[in-house]
């Protein structure tokens, strides 16, 4: 089984990197990086950078995709990446998002009349991509899995994992990875966190989710 990862200028790092801690696990499974071009690729932050082994080309019958978000699919989408997602979307087995990465599979036409999430910040852009937006986690559609926000594309992962080879094997990569989240405050969503944060978060975040 071949997981593809794609990699373009202004990912968020834990989009891919969360994903790719559970699904190298995945007994039988091969994981590439993937971008338009060989080479390394660097986060929101520039500080740090990650190589794809592969160009979208080479890669063109993967069994899982996974799109991460980031600035880079928001400042104009790559029309190269979504052409690519758009194509090797009709033969993957799960085509999968983290975070904004929802808006380009959504810019291909993937999420058209499914339910999706994304980032809390960006849920009203999914409607005119064709998408129902969701505050929810992870929402699987068919073969389709959206998460929610960076974090959660270690929820996404492990999800996916369950589904491809069972409860046991997705528990067993979890204990391995000592995925036991206890956070220090109830703030993860803007459904739990204080009303003072939320507006603290849109004030920072909000120009640049546009």
């Amino acid at each position: 089984m071949r997981i593809a990862i794609a990699l373009f200028e202004g990912f968020t790092a834990l989009d891919a990197i969360g994903p790719y801690e559970v699904l190298q696990r995945l007994p039988g499974s091969e994981t590439v990086f993937v971008g338009e071009r060989t080479g390394v690729y660097r986060t929101d932050t520039g500080v740090v950078g990650l190589h794809a082994d592969a160009t979208l080309d080479e890669v063109d019958r993967p069994d899982i995709v996974v799109v991460p978000g980031g600035p880079g699919t928001r400042h104009g989408f790559n029309d190269a990446l979504i052409d690519w997602a758009k194509q090797v979307h009709e033969t993957t087995q799960w085509t999968t998002s983290v975070c904004t990465g929802s808006l380009l599979l959504g810019a291909a036409g993937i999420l058209q009349g499914l339910k999706a999430t994304s980032h809390w910040m960006a849920l009203d852009q999914l409607p005119a991509l064709g998408a129902e937006p969701t505050l929810e986690r992870v929402v699987v559609q068919g073969k389709v899995i959206t998460a929610a926000g960076v974090s959660s594309g270690i929820d996404m992962a492990l999800t996916l994992v369950s589904l491809v080879a069972g409860d046991e094997v997705a528990q067993a990569i979890q204990l391995g990875i000592e995925y036991d989240p206890q956070p220090p405050f109830n703030a993860g969503s803007p459904a739990t966190a204080p009303a003072a944060i939320v507006d603290l978060v849109r004030s920072l975040m909000g120009p640049a989710m546009k």
